[in-house]
């Protein structure tokens, strides 16, 4: 790992205006779970101190499915990978976890300032301070972790997030798996509901079935969608899931032109392909801050509650 910092800076807190050698390239698209390069939002990191690290991302102002929201701000799911990627840098560059373990979520939350989102004239440069803690080694190999996150743009802060995992060899993965172990997302999807509902243009984007039981609608993705499902995986991924979260959230409060400001998401077993998943979103939406209100949404496959996500949704009235 290259030091662009000095690792004993005492004023690391203190600084937020990136350095320029922090975003002049992506960093290696494995380290990140990556395979396509354009999905690459890590742009540098360095240490800064033990456990502490400072990470470069760039958000793009057009990015494929995470674009604008609203024409005035970046999409804060780009804030969410954004977490997920640093993790897995950290786990491999900092923690020595080798390439090829799996990562198994449970738990992820992030939110955003409003102000913190909004589009400029060029690409975002955000700067991440990232503390690792709650790390379990067995064997001299690291099996869970957790990390928190504090984002800086332009010498502001804009949003906190933090994560915990576990991660697991190849094999055990494949024992944990069984027969699931490498299965493929289907080819046929039910019916969407209607794109713009959901802030969405195309069908293909739509996380969200268009039949609505009590308030529910099945999961939805489509498995050749290049950013969704950049690279095999045998269950939905977690980003689906925050993303049909926060779909379903939108159309339930009918604000398909509302900002995520706020996701805290809660994995408690895989969401598997070959049964249907219900998204449902539960409760009496509250009223968190004047023009943000937050909304429960659970996922259910198999009879019990496999995912949780409580998200926060801005408005979008000027105040």
């Amino acid at each position: 790992m290259t030091a662009l910092l000095q690792a004993d800076r005492s004023d690391f807190s203190q600084i937020v205006t990136a350095e320029p050698e922090l975003f002049e390239r992506t960093v290696p698209r494995a380290l990140v779970h990556r395979a396509a390069i354009s999905e690459v939002l890590l742009t540098g990191v360095s240490q800064c101190r033990e456990d502490v690290y400072r990470i470069g991302a760039q958000w793009s102002r057009g990015h494929s499915y995470y674009g604008a929201v609203a024409g005035r701000w970046h999409d804060p799911m780009l804030f969410a990978e954004t977490i997920r990627q640093a993790g897995l840098l950290l786990a491999h560059e900092a923690l020595k976890i080798p390439l090829g373990f799996s990562f198994l979520t449970e738990t992820m939350s992030f939110e955003i300032t409003e102000e913190g989102a909004r589009l400029g004239r060029g690409p975002a440069d955000v700067v991440l301070e990232v503390t690792l803690h709650d790390v379990v080694r067995r064997r001299n190999v690291v099996s869970s972790y957790a990390y928190d996150v504090v984002a800086h743009r332009d010498g502001r802060r804009i949003g906190s997030g933090r994560l915990t995992a576990n991660c697991v060899s190849p094999a055990v993965y494949r024992k944990l798996r069984g027969d699931r172990a490498g299965a493929t997302a289907p080819r046929v999807v039910p019916d969407g509901i209607i794109p713009e509902v959901v802030g969405r243009t195309r069908d293909f984007d739509v996380v969200l079935g268009a039949e609505c039981v009590n308030g529910a609608r099945r999961l939805r993705a489509e498995a050749d969608h290049p950013v969704l499902f950049d690279h095999p995986v045998d269950h939905q991924p977690g980003m689906v899931l925050m993303e049909a979260a926060r779909q379903a959230a939108l159309a339930a409060l009918r604000l398909p032109g509302g900002l995520l400001v706020g996701c805290d998401a809660v994995f408690r077993k895989y969401v598997e392909f070959d049964s249907p998943c219900m998204v449902s979103p539960s409760g009496e939406a509250l009223l968190r801050a004047p023009g943000i209100r937050e909304l429960v949404v659970d996922f259910h496959q198999g009879g019990s509650v496999a995912a949780t996500c409580r998200v926060a949704v801005h408005d979008g009235a000027q105040r």
